[in-house]
């Protein structure tokens, strides 16, 4: 093994970072109260950060501050605040999703490292291109993708300049991240802004196959898989868990420290994992990373499996036994915390205390000492002028006070000052004060200069192309094409997330009708990416709508226009502009999570087109494991490749409260469940309809699922009326969708 693998551990506050400190991070991830996606965790003050990054340095080890939700243009302003702050600090790198915190740092804040967030979904090459070009420094892989994909993405990274992360151990999502929506929609908590509800862990009505919890998978754990990993020239190690305590963190990072330890020293692994079973877990698979992706994946609690497991290995039966087997449990559960508790007694995240003590007589300099507390170091500087009588305003320690206040930033606390060595009535010129000031900063800040604050200048809120909003509708089958001539709508037609091989059954349909634009799903891995491109190449449609990035970069490089699809997950001007200015984008659609005053502050980039989806299925998440083995069930062990291509299943889960979802398979699709109602928003057209260029429909058959399905002409009469101004058509629409909402309109983030 030649290169060091980096060991990224979780720490939800100060005690979880300390503990993953102590047990051999070599770095750490952590959020502050705001714009961090784990807002249940304790998370962090300003202060905390600035101790935890002293601490963390003292031990050789990294931090990184999770900025991992989308912005909302009112948030703005604080996250200019936060930046500016950052900066001058020794953060060693931010974890970002939004876009539009890409356009900021790379302009105003180029210090800063960026690291793109798992919740960007990055699974293919030209994603990572996409992250390259608007600056990202590291990339966390998505966490469906095994070994083979990982280890050709981290390739094209290191081709980029770019480092890869990947998880390898805590709780797994059974979504794509950054592409689930259920908390979203179900109670208003988005997990694009840290508050998932977690309905993968929820239970349901028992299935047909007998599962109470069919959305809930085990662990992650690639403990034995670290060779493969190494193999791969993977970065980064990380380990899920910020809303785990310390002993959780310590248990856990230990545990991965001693095996990576071993690797390296011997190329030989340790075989038992034994402690990683003691701490909280859901039992633990690695079937995302070898790409087996089975029924054992699943596990039908979604609470701590660590006792059971502890009595299954045992093997015994009776009460006694099983008593006895659950106190061993405990006594080696609470050794490792005695342990931690040992090794991080006396480790302090406190502020150094320093005093500042000034001096001075006629015609000598004015000299400051400074008296760091904590290991007794003194720094002397003085003016370069000397002190004179004063004509006007002599130097007193008030003054001193005043001009020294806050100067040491974040390390420091002043614990006093003195000036019982510096005569009275004597002066010298206010800026030989700010200069010594500015040395004196520089000093305790290890000769880094401060970065002064940076004032972002007000966006212009450019005109839209056209005075009235157009229409556009989506397709996703040759039997719809007759609907083109019923309108002059723009019609999309989505591409499937799995294309076969060298099939020119999709190139063949934009050949033959020009007038249809290519739509890209947000899920393109592998072949399926490489068919994507394919037909970019072959079709060169003069514009497209891409919900992967990937798409998106290659239209960019090809110069075809392209619109940026609403699973792109927009929310706020910065994003237009990282869009438009480094990939060229011609318009967007803007995230249908967020409400109408959300969307009215955003700020249109120049000659940029702005969509909106007024009608369509609510997808609440969409996964690369299989939602039939746990409900209505499969004859075969494993997903197959065949399976995405061949699949027309379709069914329904059930909530507690009797609510159900339509669990959808379209053909050449990934496994989805929708909301049992459509997402229809007839007021916007009429709030906002001065800021959109388009309004858009989506008449595919996904997400139906055993809905009976309004008639497509119809409806394409009824919002061509509506947006004609026909005030019948709005109630005719309600009419015609009898279960609908717009929650998310009226609740947004």
């Amino acid at each position: 093994m030649n290169k060091k693998i980096e060991l990224l551990a979780p720490g939800g506050d100060v005690e979880a970072i300390k503990a993953a400190i102590v047990a051999g991070a070599n770095a750490v991830y952590c959020g502050l109260d705001n714009f961090n996606a784990r807002n249940r965790a304790s998370n962090l003050s300003f202060d905390d950060l600035s101790g935890v990054l002293r601490l963390a340095h003292q031990h050789d080890c990294e931090v990184f501050l999770t900025l991992n939700v989308v912005i909302l243009e009112h948030e703005i302003a604080g996250l200019i605040k936060l930046l500016n702050k950052l900066v001058n600090t020794k953060i060693d790198g931010i974890i970002v999703q939004d876009l539009g915190v890409f356009n900021l740092v790379k302009k105003y804040f180029p210090t800063l490292s960026i690291h793109a967030s798992t919740q960007l979904t990055t699974h293919n090459e030209g994603q990572v291109k996409f992250l390259a070009k608007i600056g990202a420094t590291r990339l966390n892989l998505s966490r469906e993708l095994n070994i083979g994909e990982i280890k050709s993405l981290t390739s094209v990274a290191h081709q980029y300049g770019l480092l890869s992360e990947v998880f390898v151990h805590g709780a797994l999502c059974i979504a794509f991240s950054g592409q689930c929506y259920s908390s979203s929609v179900s109670v208003g908590n988005s997990g694009n802004r840290g508050s998932c509800s977690q309905a993968c862990r929820d239970e349901y009505e028992v299935t047909n196959v007998g599962s109470q919890y069919p959305l809930n998978l085990k662990d992650n754990s690639a403990y034995f898989d670290l060779p493969a990993l190494v193999d791969a020239h993977v970065d980064s190690l990380k380990i899920e868990g910020r809303i785990k305590n310390a002993h959780y963190v310590y248990t856990v990072v230990d545990t991965w420290r001693k095996q990576i330890d071993t690797f390296e020293q011997s190329g030989q692994l340790q075989n038992d994992d034994a402690n990683l079973h003691l701490v909280f877990n859901r039992d633990f698979t690695n079937s995302f990373l070898t790409g087996d992706l089975t029924k054992d994946m699943f596990i039908d609690s979604p609470r701590d499996y660590s006792l059971k497991h502890a009595v299954k290995e045992s093997q015994v039966v009776f009460v006694k036994d099983i008593e006895q087997v659950q106190n061993d449990h405990y006594e080696k559960k609470n050794k490792l915390g005695d342990e931690l508790s040992e090794k991080i007694k006396g480790i302090s995240i406190a502020k150094q205390s320093i005093s500042l003590s000034f001096s001075g007589k006629l015609s000598e300099p004015l000299t400051l000492t400074i008296m760091v507390a904590d290991n007794d170091k003194i720094h002397i500087l003085q003016t370069e002028s000397t002190l004179s009588t004063a004509q006007k305003s002599p130097i007193t320690q008030s003054v001193l006070e005043k001009s020294f206040k806050n100067f040491a930033f974040n390390n420091f606390d002043i614990n006093s000052y003195n000036c019982t060595d510096l005569d009275e009535n004597l002066s010298v010129p206010f800026k030989e004060i700010t200069a010594l000031k500015n040395r004196a900063t520089l000093l305790l800040n290890d000769s880094d200069k401060i970065i002064p604050h940076v004032t972002i200048p007000d966006l212009v809120k450019h005109k839209k192309r056209s005075d009235k909003p157009s229409l556009s509708i989506l397709i996703a089958d040759l039997k719809d094409l007759s609907l083109c001539d019923l309108t002059e709508a723009d019609v999309y037609f989505k591409i499937p997330e799995s294309l076969k091989k060298g099939c020119n059954k999709h190139i063949d349909i934009f050949l033959n009708n020009p007038r249809l634009i290519p739509w890209f799903p947000a899920v393109l891995i592998g072949k399926d990416y490489d068919e994507s491109v394919r037909l970019l190449e072959q079709v060169r449609p003069k514009r497209i709508v891409s919900n992967n990035t990937g798409i998106a970069y290659k239209a960019f490089e090809m110069g075809i226009e392209w619109i940026a699809g609403p699973f792109l997950n927009t929310t706020n001007s910065y994003a237009l502009l990282t869009l438009q200015e480094e990939l060229n984008c011609a318009g967007a659609f803007i995230s249908n999570e967020i409400n109408r005053l959300q969307i009215k502050k955003i700020a249109r980039p120049n000659n940029f087109k702005l969509i909106y989806s007024i009608y369509h299925p609510i997808l609440l998440m969409t996964s690369r494991q299989c939602f039939f083995q746990r409900t209505v069930g499969c004859e075969k062990p494993s997903i197959e490749d065949g399976c995405m291509l061949k699949c027309t299943k379709s069914t329904t889960i059930t909530n507690t409260n009797g609510v159900s979802y339509a669990v959808d398979k379209q053909k050449g699709g990934y496994p989805s469940i929708y909301n049992n109602e459509q997402f229809l928003n007839v007021d916007i057209v009429n709030d906002l309809g001065d800021l959109f260029d388009e309004f858009f429909i989506d008449l595919t058959d996904i997400g139906s699922g055993s809905k009976a399905a309004p008639d497509k002409a119809q409806l394409i009469t009824q919002f061509e009326k509506f947006l004609n101004g026909d005030d019948q058509a709005p109630q005719n629409l309600q009419q015609m969708v009898e279960l609908s909402t717009s929650n998310q309109y009226r609740k947004g983030l």
